[in-house]
């Protein structure tokens, strides 16, 4: 049963749109930086301030594809707006937190009210706009998300510097609050496609413990517990493929992936992308302030030209992609990025800025280009139906990766390095590390290049 209701002015519905779909990587972004005076004010170790990251990341995932199907079933509306409500006044607690455990008991709740909204904007977004203008909404809300990761490292510095690591939650959970006014009154319509049918439990438990494991695993490579997790997960996700085809009424159609080609090639691309880019910053980072010896703020300057090229070019695909083949275009940008993962791996103790600023140009076009092509074929690919399920599965896709590529960059320091900090007398095994790493990143794109390419022209 499918029940909808028309939205008056879709510009101001993707406003709401965009200022949510910006507060969450700000978010993010913002907080790397106040880590070190969050260890400091509740004396946390190094591991555990990584839960920071891990158990929002993991809480996000395990949660986003049960709240699609919940938006399916009592309206997306209603379950998006709960996110962005929720979201909102648990960062804006999280300012107050008392302890270490008080602040990520909040960043996991953090992750599922993110989900509540992560599962439900793009399908949201694709009903709102019909396909041939689709592509260039989706580049817009693409570009907000790219414009919040360049401005978080930025905006969280100067907040921190003058305000307290507090201020940080307490201004995300202000932008929070006008973001759920804002989706209140200008997100008049609903969208409910399976009103009346059970919700599957079962399913849901399973795909938490698959998803759990994976994310989880990968964050412990290459440790033994890791590779167990691992295989616990993806012993599970055969297991809830498995029941979801039996099942009447179930949390996820798995037919999606294996009778529709172009949906599954391009959420392979997207779990591919993200596989292979998400940690470069990452390394990028200990290259520069460790191996280099810049100040964060400029090593923070020469990252942020990647962002800021990814916003501007997810503007531009967005808009070609309702003009030109949109799996084309994403196939194109990952061939970029492939070329710039290339360039990276022949970076030495004294690479000029220079060169290393054009690899990061080039990255940020090749990301811009991918990103909303590539979801513009994944949610036309499906019925209205499956608009709520195909959403969540392009932040899964993302979340999955960005966990098994820190998880790639983590077993290659390992390998080469072991749990050692980064001294001078370490620096060429460093560099070996993040030369392996840009190997493997570079071999899983060229793989993703070929995945992509083998999609209908759509």
């Amino acid at each position: 049963m499918s029940a909808s209701t028309s939205v008056q002015n879709p510009r101001k519905a993707l406003l709401a749109l965009c200022i949510a779909a910006f507060l969450v990587p700000f978010m993010g972004s913002a907080l790397n930086l106040a880590l070190p005076d969050i260890s400091q004010a509740f004396s946390l170790k190094a591991v555990t301030l990584t839960w920071m990251a891990t158990s929002y990341m993991i809480s996000t995932a395990i949660f986003q594809i049960p709240f699609a199907r919940l938006g399916d079933l009592i309206g997306r509306r209603k379950v998006f707006i709960s996110g962005v409500i929720g979201f909102s006044v648990c960062t804006f607690v999280s300012g107050f937190a008392c302890s270490g455990a008080m602040l990520l008991t909040l960043r996991f709740l953090s992750g599922m009210f993110s989900a509540m909204m992560f599962g439900t904007n793009i399908a949201i977004l694709s009903s709102l706009f019909p396909p041939e203008k689709r592509g260039r909404a989706l580049g817009i809300n693409t570009a907000v998300v790219y414009a919040s990761l360049a401005a978080g490292p930025l905006l969280g510095g100067v907040l921190t510097h003058y305000l307290g690591w507090q201020s940080i939650f307490f201004v995300s959970g202000a932008i929070g609050c006008a973001a759920a006014a804002m989706a209140r009154f200008f997100l008049t319509g609903e969208w409910i496609e399976s009103k009346g049918e059970p919700f599957d439990y079962t399913g849901a438990l399973i795909y938490a413990i698959a998803l759990t494991g994976v994310i989880f695993g990968c964050t412990q490579l290459p440790k033994t517990l890791g590779f167990v997790s691992i295989l616990i997960g993806i012993t599970a996700i055969a297991a809830f493929a498995n029941y979801e085809q039996k099942c009447a009424f179930p949390l996820f159609n798995v037919k999606l992936f294996s009778h529709n080609r172009i949906f599954a090639l391009s959420s392979l691309s997207a779990l591919i992308n993200y596989a292979s880019t998400s940690a470069i910053i990452f390394m990028l980072s200990l290259y520069l302030q460790h191996v280099r010896g810049f100040s964060a703020q400029y090593a923070g300057f020469i990252i942020i030209s990647q962002a800021c090229m990814q916003a501007i070019f997810a503007l531009l695909s967005g808009r070609l992609s309702d003009r030109i083949a949109p799996s084309v275009l994403a196939t194109f940008g990952m061939a970029i990025i492939t070329l710039g993962l290339v360039g990276l791996i022949f970076l030495h103790q004294h690479t000029s800025v220079y060169y290393i600023i054009f690899l990061l140009l080039l990255l940020g076009v090749g990301f811009g280009i991918f990103a909303s092509p590539n979801t513009n074929v994944i949610m036309g690919s499906v019925d209205k139906k499956y608009y709520g399920q195909a959403s969540a599965v392009t932040g899964t896709m993302r979340l999955t990766g960005q966990a098994l590529s820190m998880g790639i960059a983590g077993m290659a320091i390992a390998l080469q390095m072991g749990n050692q900090k980064i001294t001078p007398d370490l620096h060429p095994q460093f560099l070996s590390s993040m030369q392996l790493t840009f190997i493997i990143f570079a071999v899983l794109c060229s793989v993703g290049v070929y995945a992509s390419s083998k999609r209908k022209i759509s």
